[in-house]
């Protein structure tokens, strides 16, 4: 469904102005090649803060696993 409001966005784009829209094709993938790296990055720093979170609750779990 995304993708089809993609294209439709994209058509209507391309009727009211057809560089705009031949523009943005070009552009797109070049903004998702800048945007890949800062997504990774984002993804080290969330599992970062995971494993941290995960660490600080260890002692928790492991006393309520006693006290059952």
């Amino acid at each position: 469904m995304e993708i089809l409001l993609f294209v439709v966005a994209w058509f209507i784009l391309f009727t009211v102005s057809w560089p705009m829209a031949l523009l943005a094709l070009v552009v797109w993938p070049l903004v998702w090649l800048i945007s890949l790296p800062l997504a990774l990055v984002g993804k080290g720093i969330e599992a970062v803060f995971l494993l941290l979170k995960s660490t600080l609750h260890l002692p928790a779990k492991s006393l309520e696993r006693r006290s059952r």
